[in-house]
């Protein structure tokens, strides 16, 4: 091939591609931004304006419409028209059009109809304000773009892929849309959030204005019907229940959540079904629905939109921001066009009513020619009014038009019936011209204050539309979810300790523990070495294995203790150490690195435990004292790579622990969200207490329940049914006041935990029907003032619980308060008793500035419970 050759190929294409790109872009895939549609979704709407009567049409016909203005086939039109018909703004439908929650399609176009809203034909069209060009065959007139009075590319949503860019705006609620549009206007700042049709709930802390490089969080809304069963009520944006029963069955089929079947409900509203495998936690498998299925996605937005035939790439902000401005253009030149129209219509009558008032008429009578009639006529009008050209000084006491009288004038006159000369009435023609002039001065009034009237339209809008309207996808803060919490125990950790394999695959061998298939696993060896490596079939770590475990990185609890003897100088030497952080499958040495040395005891300890041991040294050494005893909690807990401390430096024949201590760590304090219902050590939300190990939480509820569980981060608690949460003490007592259904009086009852079943929520008021509590409290001896209806007048009382009834059983129905119910009860200071060091020390933490006692509904002294009876 000659250069010549090339040199044109290379050529054409060059022009060929961005011919075609530019084409893409500007004609197939990226919005406009100031109508806010795609050239397919313009066409179909004013091909739909032209058939309007107010009637619906089948689709089929409107998809034929458009393929005048629309060069792309009848598939791609009736794919545009269903996807705007489906978001229940623009288009009215009638008949199966799909449904965007299940993914359902609609049917055939000759089965469906639609015709235009009321909400489209007020802001769309407008043929006055529209620019025009040739269709594509040039046979019919198209809009370039559609005079749209309203942000329409943020209400909808648009995605598209074009060649070299993408767009993808996501959809706006209708209401904040025009309140942001007004508070643009007024010049005040303004946020906009997405809001989608299938409600969920929605992250927006990275959205960043919609531009490209931020993202956004959308949930699944999942309620927990009991303990066995979840429902999705409400779908993330872009997915339907097909695909996410999908991603749900995936998920438990690979083990990262467990649940026994999935089932679809969905009718007018949606509503997905999962039963749980007994024993498997509900918040747990929340989470992971969350980490591993489609009900929590993040979406990325990236706003381009054409300006000028160019793609550009704005924030929501900047698009609102010329929406707004260009509605506020479109209303300037209606009421320009508004303006021009009643000056014409006031001109045309002041010359009517002349022309019939002064008899003009009668001067053509003797006219004989066509030009002599117009010359008689305009100097008939001449005696009565003037025109800006005349330039009439201020004594001139003619009327003064708007305009020079032209020959159309004229010839507007002479085409006045006789019938109507005959007829006129100059009082309503005086209506007219003064009804004309209002409105003429209305007009004026608007266009000088154009801003004031653009927030009128819009709040015209607001009003008139937006009922019904309102935000479905609820603004929220998602905690991010650490996927090896809540991934499910899919797997089995084995080992053969001797010859040093770990795995999946080696059933036949040792079982350590249950674990997942992306759990971390760590292998201490007889050698005084280490190594982390991720789980699989089979993995050799090194002969001799000596503990071996699930790691979790980070984990600052976790304390190891070691005993080892240092192959070189002979010493053997104690070590305590946390393993927070490491490189995976590289080998670390805990010894000082002498070969031959050796561990000679170890062991893991999950809250950093001490312990004391038992030395036996070698009977053939020349040590004095042949046994030792040697406590961990002495030595501090350092990094894996300290050498240790000294324990001897005669030869060791065997170590035996003896006890196991405290957690050298120290008690964790822990607080729970009042929102999420989480246990967190930052600080967040109601303080618990301090927790070491077996240490435990009671929460009691409104509905006169209460439950112990162990300390877990994991446990999401319904914060919002809660009074009061602490760490559990097995001396506290529970001091109720209720209302006993059976007998219909108010009782009072006070118990220690008996039961011991954890995680369990037991009912300590009657299950008669109508019983309810009232208060309940793990204060010490509680005082409590409240008020019933005692002979038809309101009565306050104040009582120590405790002289009430003593300590009984949990299950005691309690002793009688009062035989009618009680309208308002608080709870004052506690009496005086032993328990006064305890309530002191609740003061100190309180100058301390921790939360110690409440949540919502929580009573501490001086709270009121009103009653709703």
């Amino acid at each position: 091939m000659s250069d010549n050759q090339t040199a044109f190929l290379s050529g054409m294409y060059r022009e060929y591609f961005l011919d075609y790109a530019s084409y893409v872009i500007l004609e197939r895939a990226v919005p406009t931004v100031s109508d806010g549609f795609k050239p397919v979704q313009r066409r179909i709407l004013h091909s739909m304006k032209k058939m309007d009567d107010g009637r619906y049409h089948k689709v089929a016909n409107i998809i034929g419409q458009t393929m005048q203005y629309h060069p792309h086939g009848d598939a791609a039109i009736g794919a545009a028209l269903v996807n705007m018909g489906q978001k229940d703004l623009l288009i009215d439908t009638q008949g199966n059009w799909g449904d965007i929650r299940t993914g359902d399609s609609s049917a055939a176009p000759r089965y469906i109809e639609a015709r235009l809203t009321k909400f489209a034909l007020e802001v769309i069209f407008n043929p006055q304000t529209t620019d025009w060009q040739m269709s594509y065959d040039g046979r019919n007139k198209e809009p370039i773009t559609l005079p749209v009075k309203f942000p329409m590319v943020l209400t909808s949503g648009v995605d598209g892929i074009a060649v070299g860019l993408s767009t993808k705006i996501l959809p706006h609620n209708f209401q904040e849309l025009i309140k942001a549009s007004i508070k643009h206007l007024e010049g005040k700042k303004l946020k906009l959030y997405p809001d989608f049709q299938t409600g969920g709930s929605i992250d927006v802390r990275e959205y960043n204005d919609g531009k490209r490089g931020g993202k956004v969080k959308v949930r699944a809304k999942i309620v927990q019907l009991d303990k066995n069963t979840l429902a999705i009520k409400e779908l993330p944006y872009g997915v339907t229940t097909n695909n996410l029963i999908d991603s749900v069955i995936k998920a438990n089929e690979k083990g990262q959540i467990k649940i026994k079947k999935i089932t679809d409900n969905t009718a007018k509203d949606v509503e997905l079904l999962i039963e749980l495998a007994s024993g498997v936690s509900p918040d747990v498998t929340i989470d992971a629905l969350y980490a591993f299925t489609n009900c929590e996605i993040s979406i990325s937005p990236n706003a381009c939109v054409i300006i000028d035939d160019k793609p550009h790439f704005l924030t929501v902000s900047e698009i609102l921001a010329l929406c707004t401005e260009r509605t506020k253009e479109l209303l300037r030149m209606e009421l320009e066009i508004k303006k021009g129209e009643l000056e014409e219509k006031w001109h045309l009558s002041s010359l009517e009513k002349i022309f019939i008032e002064k008899r003009i008429y009668r001067d053509i009578e003797e006219c004989e020619s066509w030009e002599e009639v117009l010359v008689a006529i305009r100097e008939g009008l001449n005696k009565y009014v003037a025109t800006p050209s005349d330039k009439p000084k201020k004594s001139d006491k003619r009327l003064l038009l708007l305009r020079d009288i032209t020959e159309d004038d004229l010839v507007k006159l002479t085409e006045i019936k006789i019938k109507r000369i005959s007829k006129y009435n100059t009082f309503k023609a005086d209506e007219l011209i003064a009804r004309l002039l209002e409105e003429l001065d209305q007009v004026k009034y608007d266009l000088a204050h154009l801003t004031e009237f653009s927030i009128a339209y819009y709040e015209r809008l607001l009003e008139k539309y937006g009922k019904g309207k309102e935000r479905r996808t609820e603004i929220s803060s998602f905690e991010t979810i650490k996927v090896r919490q809540v991934v499910a125990n899919n797997a089995k950790l084995y080992a053969n300790l001797k010859e040093g394999f770990i795995g999946t695959g080696l059933k036949k061998d040792e079982f350590i523990s249950d674990c997942s298939d992306i759990s971390d696993i760590i292998a201490f060896t007889k050698d005084g070495k280490f190594k982390v490596v991720r789980i699989s079939d089979k993995v050799f770590i090194g002969k001799n294995i000596v503990h071996v475990a699930v790691w979790k990185k980070g984990d600052d609890r976790t304390t190891y203790n070691m005993i080892y003897v240092d192959a070189k100088t002979g010493r053997s030497m104690a070590k305590r150490f946390n393993i927070k952080s490491i490189t995976r499958d590289r080998e670390y040495d805990l010894t000082k690195g002498a070969k031959g040395s050796k561990a000679l005891y170890f062991t893991a300890n999950p809250n950093g435990e001490s312990e004391t041991v038992q030395i036996l040294l070698s009977p053939t050494c020349s040590a004095k004292k042949k046994t030792l005893e040697f406590d961990f909690a002495d030595i501090a807990i350092k990094g894996r790579a300290s050498g240790g401390n000294i324990i001897t430096k005669y030869p060791i024949r065997k170590v035996t622990q003896l006890s196991v201590g405290k957690s050298s760590l120290g008690a964790e304090e822990f607080w729970m969200d009042e929102v999420s219902g989480r246990l967190n050590k930052e600080e967040r939300g109601t303080y618990l207490g301090e927790f070491d190990t077996g240490s435990k939480i009671i929460a009691l509820y409104k509905n006169g329940t209460y439950e112990i569980s162990d300390l877990d981060q994991n446990k999401k608690y319904d914060a919002a049914q809660i009074l009061e949460i602490k760490k559990w003490d097995e001396d506290d007592v529970i001091s109720a006041v209720y209302f006993e259904g059976g007998k219909s009086w108010s009782m009072v009852k006070r118990f220690k935990i008996e039961t011991s079943k954890l995680n369990e929520k037991y009912t300590f008021i009657s299950d008669d029907k109508g019983s309810k509590l009232y208060f309940a409290t793990l204060s010490n001896n509680p005082t409590v003032k409240y008020s019933i209806k005692e002979k038809g007048a309101k009565q306050e009382k104040v009582i120590h619980l405790s002289d009430v009834i003593d300590v009984k059983g949990w299950k005691a129905l309690g002793n009688k308060l009062e035989e009618a119910k009680i309208l308002k009860i608080n709870l004052l200071e506690p009496k005086e008793d032993s328990a006064s060091s305890a309530n002191e020390e609740v003061k100190a933490d309180q100058k301390e500035g921790k939360k110690k006692g409440k949540i919502d509904g929580d009573l501490t002294v001086g709270d009121t419970i009103e009653l709703d009876l």
